[in-house]
């Protein structure tokens, strides 16, 4: 269990330094609004261009990522049904509390969960292709379209590549990746150093946004659990059960599962940021399922290893 120890570290002392931060006020007033902009605008961009430039739609043609993504979509169609039917929330917050109990954090958690537990990077780059190219262009579209911005939906959709930062940095990367482009490494390296702050600043902006915390009303305490039993049990549950149904068995089913037991993903909260005037769920989903998935992710290595 060290990867995932090692994968937790990070996490826990970077947002620890970034609610420091706040509450001295090194950086002053501002500081959490610039430096979420600078993690959606430019950091965030780097990191997705990058590591999908190396990788491969074939990379997704097997069938443990297929009962990944099946498990995704199901939790992320439950998600939108009970933010709806439930808790009655905008079209706009059920898309994004959807993507709060389905969107995994693949990145800098999924890579040392990957290499520490499954000894195989692999699975883990079908899945940071898979979110950012397909999950989060829907989510985005449905944000975009549910608060009504910029017309018709048709042209919502069209639009959203070019508008959206994360998204035309995932489709260059991949493109790249498929045509065999060769980027300079005089062009590269200034990216990959861009990159290189994107989760640290993310995970900064987040701890930061930890000093004006309060605790949550009754209501969303129990929106908040939902989420999070969302993303750590029923994820995983689905996901096994879709590995069943595929005949899928030894390391993938256990990759499969794995991955869909990570919390979720800091980019969640990022896009609530950018999106929504009260981001305070998305960050508390990403906070308690990254807390919680420490025993979760170790119950799963432990059952199907």
């Amino acid at each position: 269990m060290g990867g995932v120890l090692g994968g937790f570290a990070p996490i826990w002392v970077l947002t620890a330094v970034g609610f420091a931060a706040a509450r001295t006020d090194v950086l002053g007033d501002r500081a959490e609004t610039v430096l979420g902009r600078f993690a959606f605008y430019l950091a965030m961009p780097a990191v997705l261009f990058t590591t999908l430039l190396g990788g491969s739609p074939a990379d997704l043609a097997n069938r443990g990522v297929l009962a990944f993504v099946i498990s995704t979509f199901v939790v992320g169609l439950v998600g939108y049904a009970v933010q709806w039917r439930v808790f009655r929330r905008s079209p706009p917050d059920r898309a994004l509390g959807a993507m709060a109990g389905c969107y995994a954090n693949a990145g800098n958690l999924g890579i040392p969960v990957a290499v520490g537990v499954l000894g195989d990077s692999s699975f883990v780059v079908a899945v940071l292709l898979f979110q950012p190219v397909v999950v989060m262009p829907v989510v985005l579209a449905a944000v975009e379209v549910g608060s009504g911005r910029r017309g018709s939906a048709l042209r919502t959709l069209a639009l959203l590549p070019v508008r959206n930062p994360l998204i035309l940095a995932s489709l260059l990367g991949l493109v790249c990746g498929l045509l065999g482009v060769r980027v300079p490494e005089l062009v590269l390296e200034p990216v990959r150093a861009l990159g290189a702050a994107g989760v640290p600043t993310a995970l900064v902006v987040l701890g930061m946004s930890l000093d004006a915390a309060r605790a949550p009303e009754p209501g969303v305490r129990a929106e908040l659990a939902t989420a999070v039993a969302l993303k750590l049990l029923l994820h995983p549950l689905v996901a096994f059960l879709a590995c069943l149904a595929l005949d899928v068995t030894g390391p993938p089913r256990l990759a499969a599962v794995v991955c869909a037991a990570l919390p979720t993903a800091q980019n969640v909260y990022v896009l609530a940021r950018r999106y929504r005037s009260d981001p305070r769920f998305q960050r508390d989903a990403v906070l308690v399922s990254t807390v919680l998935s420490m025993a979760t992710l170790s119950v799963v290595v432990l059952l199907l290893r």
